[in-house]
Parts: structure tokens; sequence; C-alpha cells
């Protein structure tokens, strides 16, 4: 798991039960974005120069997991309200279904709301969705602390794949990769200041989960031989931080609706599905 990627807003900690916030609305918001946010976004989730369709406005198809970017104020204004402790709070899982591409720029109204709330004992988990006409996304926050008020479980951890890969490659990582990424948004010093990441217990800054998890993308779709701008639908759990230039072994197991895979020890979990 990551560390929720918001700051303190020195806000008290609410007395609401936590299962009071299912069915939440959290609002809308329409965002806007420019070609070149697209194209900053490729970059930072490591496409290289020469993806011209990724990285040149006059070809330009833009990722889908650049929705998570612009949906992220969503479980940021649930944490400001106090449903969970900002500082201990972790990202436990993410999912994201394509609707319909993603426009090259403008602006996209997007509708936030409470899923479930689950009771897992010594936590509590709190889905988050943000739907708009090109996507759907999740996010599972899991926040220690907050379980014990007798709500449901929920679905327990699904069984890793079994037998041997069908296919390996690698995602390699830049050293300047958190520094691009947090200019699309998530600005939290953990991922640029080492003396931040040292208060966490981490020897160096960590790579965004969300970056990993869609960088995890573009090697997959290679070695799969389809484009990364198809991907129709990613899942995947952050279970260990990984950090900016390391190489991070990605397996991947096929299933009959698109392709199961880990990367490194950081992404477990993980699903993914491309259309034509």
């Amino acid at each position: 798991m990551t560390a929720v990627q918001q700051k303190s807003t020195g806000l008290e900690q609410s007395e609401t039960a936590p299962s009071s916030w299912r069915g939440a609305d959290l609002g809308t918001r329409t965002v806007a974005y420019t070609e070149r946010d697209a194209i900053l976004y490729a970059l930072a989730v490591g496409a290289k120069a020469t993806d011209l369709d990724l990285v040149m406005e006059d070809r330009l198809r833009v990722l889908p997991t650049f929705a998570l970017t612009l949906a992220q104020w969503a479980p940021d204004a649930l944490g400001s309200q106090g449903a969970w402790d900002t500082t201990t709070a972790l990202h436990g899982s993410q999912e994201l279904t394509v609707l319909a591409p993603l426009p090259r720029s403008g602006e996209i109204a997007l509708s936030a709301r409470v899923g479930e709330v689950w009771d897992k004992g010594a936590a509590a988990v709190f889905e988050i969705v943000v739907e708009s006409e090109y996507f759907v996304a999740t996010w599972s926050i899991f926040a220690p602390g907050f379980g014990g008020f007798g709500g449901e479980r929920g679905p327990s951890k699904p069984a890793g794949p079994s037998g041997d890969p069908a296919l390996t490659t690698d995602l390699v990582t830049a050293e300047n990769q958190t520094a691009l990424y947090r200019l699309l948004g998530d600005m939290h010093h953990i991922h640029i200041d080492p003396a931040a990441a040292a208060v966490i217990g981490q020897p160096r800054p960590i790579m965004h989960g969300l970056c990993t998890l869609a960088a995890g993308t573009l090697p997959l779709a290679r070695e799969l031989g389809v484009h990364p701008a198809d991907l129709t639908r990613l899942s995947g759990r952050f279970a260990a931080p990984a950090f900016p230039g390391d190489t991070l072994p990605i397996r991947g197991w096929r299933s009959e609706s698109g392709v199961d895979f880990e990367v490194g020890g950081a992404i477990t979990g993980a699903h993914a599905e491309f259309g034509a």
C-alpha cells in the first residue's frame, strides 16, 4: 500500500461513524486540461520521445490512465472532511474502467461519491467512485484505526495467479520520474524530498503508486503487441513502495478477459484489458 497523497488540512477528525459515509455525495467538478498536460503525463509514466502519438500534438492519443490525475480531487475531498486520518491512511488499490477515449484537450464533468465502506476490524476501507462520460474510477483507501464499527468485511484479497507467467518484461523507471509526475498535481513531499521520505521510514523519495501502476501498462502493452492508449480496464493493489530509477520485473498471466500481472513487489493482483 502507498501513503494517500494529500496534505493534512488541520481539520479535527470527524466523530462520524465510518459507515455513515457510505453513499455520501462528494459533489461534481469540471476539470480542464490541455494537450500539453496530456503529453506531460505520458512522459511522466514512461512514454519515449519516439512514441509520437503519445508525445506529439498532431497525432496525440491520450493515455486512459491520465483520467486518474483528473479525478484525484475526490479522495482528497473526502479525507479533508475527516473521514479518515490523512497522516496514516493508505491507498490500497485502484480500478479504472474506460467508457470512451479521452479527448486531446477540453473540459470534463466529474461526479464523485462514496461507495462501500468495509469493516476490516483494525481498519476501515473506503471506496470513492468518480464517474464521467469517459471513465469510472474507484479508489480504495485503507484507514487504520477506523474499523470495528460492526460493518461487513467486504471481499477478501483474491488469490494470486498460479503457474509460470505467460510473459515477462521490465518496467525501467527514470531517476526523475517522480519529479515529473508530481507536476500533474500530486505534490506530496515524500516523492521529492529525502527528509519527508525518511519520516515515513523510506531511505529516499518513493514513486507515486498511480504512476507505478500506469507506467507498468506501457511495457505490458508492448509485450502484448497492443497500444497502451487502447486500455479499457485496469486494476491493481499497492503492495510496497517503488523508487525512481528502479527496474521492476513485470510478470503476466493471460486470462479470458485480458492479462493478470504484477510489477515487482510494488503492484500485485493487477489486471488489464485492451481493446482493438
